[in-house]
């Protein structure tokens, strides 16, 4: 055990590729896509279909996670564009970015070869559940505010920054689990659990979540239990981990497209009265002592003794923009500068409101003002996963 964090579940390999808005025109015009067409399609047949669901979810402004039914449309689609391959997975990206600013973790992985050798931090230890080497890369597709794409009879500019993620992934949808890790684990302060959203089998899933179940009765009471939620290619597989898993958990944290999934509505983000009704709607569906929401102009935690949590939302935030300045590039000392930037005006006008109207049950803390226009929007919640942790210890 490295630490006094343990970070699990998963973990892969990442292509991230750099967004070429005429590729995406040509590939339009190549499969003869129509304006009428774009929609965030979840499951992907083929190439088409890839297309069709990035332009789709640009055109709605928000990110999301997908099943591709074959991993050679993401190998093919990559190979369109320049892409670097780095570390996926919430356990390792949280782990890499607080290694930047000197706190050491263990993470619970399912997936090694050469490239994760290669990019773990020296200071992160690892256990994995799998003896053989392996790769199932998951595409990552990102654009920022303002990309344009016109083909056809689409024209398209992005209202947001987003990402997309496009995944078909064995080794994270079996989970295996060591049970090593987890007698490791009985010094750390806060264990992370993360990443059953790509599992496509419901009998495994149960039996995963029942195993892990039994396995945290190895951690003593005084561990923080985190998990992180994220988008679920089979939507109600959620209730499986929530059923099984939610007595265990001290800290529930989602984010803005994963609440609107829960609550089955938008909601606006910059609306007080329309967020303190949504937190309390979740907190009727997912009964747990403390919920944390992560959003691009605010995070809050909501529940018992919440105002203890300010200083890991700050936390959070502040290495969630550092990676959202700078990428994978960047220093403490970055981090410590990101931290010193001013607070963004319409998150402060509403973590204000908020604090005010949510009578103690709730805490919010504002986003900062960024400059930088050529951003990272990929990992964004995994940095802040490690941010809020990184308090704890």
């Amino acid at each position: 055990m490295n630490g006094a964090l343990a970070l699990g579940l998963g973990d892969n390999t990442d292509y991230e590729i750099e967004w070429d808005s005429r590729v995406l025109e040509d590939l339009v015009r190549e499969h003869s896509i129509a304006r009428n067409e774009l929609c965030p399609i979840q499951r992907i047949h083929d190439a088409r279909d890839l297309v069709i669901s990035i332009l789709g979810f640009l055109k709605e402004g928000k990110g999301g996670e997908c099943f591709v039914e074959d991993l050679r449309v993401i190998t093919e689609f990559a190979k369109r564009f320049t892409f670097h391959v780095t570390i996926g997975g919430t356990a390792p990206r949280a782990a890499i970015a607080i290694s930047k600013i000197g706190i050491p973790s263990s993470v619970h992985l399912v997936t090694m070869n050469d490239h994760i050798r290669r990019l773990l931090p020296p200071n992160v230890s690892w256990t994995c559940s799998n003896k053989k080497d392996s790769s199932y890369p998951h595409l990552i597709v990102q654009f920022i505010e303002g990309t344009r794409i016109a083909a056809g009879d689409i024209d398209l500019t992005a209202a947001v920054s987003s990402r997309i993620i496009y995944v078909n992934d064995y080794d994270n949808q079996t989970m295996r689990l060591t049970p090593g890790f987890f007698k490791d684990a009985r010094d750390a302060h806060a264990f992370l659990v993360s990443g059953f959203n790509a599992m496509q089998d419901g009998k495994m899933l149960l039996e995963r979540v029942k195993e892990l179940n039994l396995l945290l009765n190895e951690l003593p009471k005084t561990t923080t239990v985190f998990y992180e939620d994220a988008c679920f290619h089979v939507e109600e597989f959620k209730s499986a981990v929530l059923d099984n898993l939610a007595h265990r958990f001290d800290v529930f944290s989602l984010n803005e497209d994963e609440l609107e999934a829960y609550l089955g509505e938008k909601v606006d983000l910059l609306d007080p009265e329309e967020v303190l009704r949504a937190v309390r709607s979740l907190r009727s569906i997912i009964r747990v002592p403390v919920i944390v929401v992560h959003t691009r102009h605010w995070a809050l935690a909501s529940g018992p003794d919440c105002a203890k949590y300010t200083g890991a939302l700050k936390q959070g935030i502040s290495m969630a923009t550092t990676r959202f300045r700078l990428g994978d590039d960047y220093s403490k000392d970055d981090f410590l500068r990101t931290r010193d930037l001013p607070d963004e005006e319409e998150g402060g006008v509403f973590a204000e409101a908020m604090n005010r109207i949510g009578g103690g049950e709730i805490v919010c803390v504002p986003s900062v003002q960024v400059a930088e226009k050529k951003v990272t929007t990929i990992g964004l919640g995994d940095a802040f996963v490690g941010g809020f942790l990184s308090t704890l210890v």
